[in-house]
């Protein structure tokens, strides 16, 4: 009896679908700054981390946003020699002046304008900015740019932002309604979440986070409700001093999503962030989220990046870079395959 097609193992992921790694990764070291940032980021690809990359000019050019031809032209020669190539670029859109008065429009535009000129330059694909930080007629007004330098421009969503929450789900709509495939959605994984960062929650304990509520994130993070408890400790001001801002991660970086949840966006993404905060995989809370994204990426028509970024590097700054990534990236190729294969 010949086997049923269905039955098929998949070994390789669709060649639609490309693994990449971003230079986010790396802060640590760029604050540390005992290379070059410019040098750091080439290394992604130099020491073979990756061969196609996410930038973030701010951390890299002194002269960004308004990014000078030279630096940019410097990074695309190393990293074209090596065989690598730039995916998406972190984009700003400062919308105050130094002088604390808000941008028109046209002065809006003009601030984003020379960013994607060097995107273009650095043979990016894409840029990103946050989710609705844009609006609706700057889109409009970024959409013949956009195809004129062959840029996709994608807004992107994570964490608590899930899609039916407002006004995570008023944005969507404005790039629904654009209908334009230069501008597109990105997925940060950090939307689905079904268990906090064992080493985050170790941060949480060590600084003295009431017990109670550490159990109650331990157990019961999914659990709406749990943010009642966060919000409640936040205002009594009994979130220990060392910890404040790391606590606010619970409260925007920290998502509680399914990727069922994904399904009614998906024609509108163009890219992910695999985000991922350690490697603590015991119990799956790692990758199981990946898995679940390539199942229902594996009945779609994806095209597009996903992206290794990590988040982690807020505490765990002693940690190397480019071994994180590479670990990140060899789990997440299996468990986007397992999902294939589980579709």
């Amino acid at each position: 009896m010949s086997p049923d097609p269905k039955d098929a193992v998949t070994t390789a992921l669709p060649s639609t679908w490309v693994l990449a790694a971003s230079a986010f990764n790396w802060t640590p070291d760029v604050i540390r700054a005992e290379r070059a940032a410019p040098d750091i980021a080439a290394g992604i690809v130099t020491d073979g981390v990756a061969s196609v990359i996410e930038l973030e000019p701010g951390q890299l050019w002194r002269s960004f946003p308004v990014s000078a031809d030279p630096e940019v032209d410097a990074l695309r020669r190393v990293l074209d020699a090596a065989g690598g190539s730039v995916s998406i670029v972190g984009a700003s859109l400062d919308d105050w002046t130094g002088a604390r008065q808000r941008r028109s429009e046209e002065e809006r535009l003009a601030f984003l304008l020379p960013q994607l000129r060097a995107a273009r330059r650095m043979g990016a694909s894409g840029v990103r900015l946050p989710i609705g930080q844009a609006g609706e007629a700057l889109l409009q007004r970024l959409v013949p740019t956009l195809h004129e330098l062959d840029l996709v421009l994608y807004e992107e969503i994570q964490g608590q932002q899930a899609p039916d929450s407002a006004p995570t789900a008023g944005a969507i709509d404005v790039i629904a309604g654009i209908d334009d495939p230069s501008v597109r959605l990105l997925v940060d994984l950090s939307m689905l979440m079904p268990a906090l960062p064992t080493t985050y929650l170790d941060e949480l304990a060590h600084a003295g986070l009431p017990p109670e509520l550490l159990a109650r994130l331990v157990d019961e993070w999914r659990d709406p409700a749990t943010t009642g408890a966060v919000v409640g400790l936040l205002r009594s001001g009994g979130v220990p001093p060392a910890i404040q801002t790391l606590y606010m991660n619970l409260l925007v970086r920290f998502g509680r999503s399914a990727a069922a949840d994904l399904r009614g966006i998906l024609p509108l993404v163009g890219a992910f962030h695999l985000k991922f905060w350690d490697l603590d995989d015991a119990d799956l809370r790692v990758s199981a989220p990946i898995r679940d994204l390539g199942a229902l990426l594996a009945a779609s028509d994806f095209v597009g990046t996903l992206c290794s970024e990590w988040g982690g590097h807020e505490w765990l700054v002693d940690d190397d870079a480019a071994d994180m990534t590479r670990r990140h990236l060899a789990l997440a190729r299996s468990a986007l395959l397992d999902g294939c294969n589980a579709a």
